[in-house]
């Protein structure tokens, strides 16, 4: 049979725990469709949340999902497939189950490809880090190299420089002519030296980078690589119901009302689903802001059909 809820959340993240706080908190029967892929699971700790600043993504996870179980939330561990718009919205999982609700959160988050340099994977999230907000404090002062994806992985080299000021740019598979005159003006300011060559492996030892050999042979001495990971929005569902895009430097995300409502009557958008630079922090607000907007909605709602009936 087809269960039907009041709410529907679709990852189980902090974007998606959070909104399933918020209306479990208001008696809402709320359902949270998690698949278990966090994006920031390579990570050891998160940084920059106020209270939970070193926690372990894990840990923050387990929490959450303790928190919502005490107001009711059923949270299972499928991943949405299909999607159709009705009366209600029709969910078809993995499973095979299928669920309704009247509103949906999409909190789906994104995915990471990381540019194919051996080494770079298996140290991801280790000392190979994208955000020097959430881990520049944590190497401070150490060797950093930064790996160049695109002309913008200039901004990334000047961003870390603020944590060490021992910073390489690697170059790679992009063309010193495409920097332009303010980027090199920018990188000697900041001491940033730009290192011209592709990049064949990261080198490791003890577990732990201890520099980067270019496809010359070149051998550089480094403990931390930054790169700039290609993000990958998981807007699958939003596309079949026909959400409005826009495109940005980082890709596609839904168009979306200051409270995450995107052009989908009844469908929200929370974390990195509806854009690129939502930090676990903001991910959390984001979902906050979703489910008390659609509490409100389905209050209205109801008392408007009961008046006038």
């Amino acid at each position: 049979m087809t269960q039907t809820y009041e709410v529907i959340v679709i990852g189980g993240g902090a974007a998606g725990l959070s909104a399933a706080l918020v209306l479990g908190r208001a008696r809402r029967r709320t359902l949270v469709v998690d698949a278990g892929e966090p994006r920031n699971a390579p990570a050891a700790h998160m940084q920059g949340y106020l209270s939970r600043d070193g926690m372990s993504p894990a840990d923050f996870l387990a929490a959450g999902r303790a928190e919502i179980a005490r107001y009711g939330v059923e949270l299972v561990r499928d991943r949405a497939v299909d999607v159709e718009r009705g009366a209600e919205f029709t969910l078809t999982l993995a499973s095979g189950r299928t669920v309704r609700a009247r509103r949906l959160v999409v909190a789906t988050g994104l995915k990471d490809e990381l540019p194919n340099v051996p080494g770079v994977a298996e140290r991801f999230g280790k000392d190979v880090l994208h955000c020097p907000y959430c881990h520049g404090w944590e190497v401070r002062d150490r060797a950093f190299g930064v790996l160049a994806t695109s002309p913008m992985s200039v901004h990334q080299a000047l961003m870390v420089s603020q944590w060490s000021k021992d910073v390489i740019l690697f170059l790679h598979e992009v063309a010193a002519s495409d920097l332009s005159d303010d980027d090199l003006r920018r990188l000697a300011a900041a001491g940033v030296s730009v290192v011209p060559g592709e990049v064949a492996e990261l080198l490791t030892e003890d577990d732990r980078i201890t520099g980067v050999r270019l496809a010359d042979g070149t051998r550089h001495a480094r403990e931390v690589l930054f790169v700039a990971p290609r993000a990958v929005p998981r807007t699958g569902l939003l596309k079949q119901l026909g959400a409005e895009f826009q495109q940005t430097p980082q890709g596609a995300y839904p168009v979306v009302d200051p409270t995450g409502l995107t052009s989908v009557p009844g469908v929200w958008a929370a974390g990195n689903a509806m854009g690129f630079s939502e930090q676990v922090v903001n991910a959390a607000a984001g979902g906050y802001r979703a489910g008390a907007t659609i509490n409100g909605e389905l209050l209205m709602a109801d008392l408007d059909a009961a008046s006038s009936a």
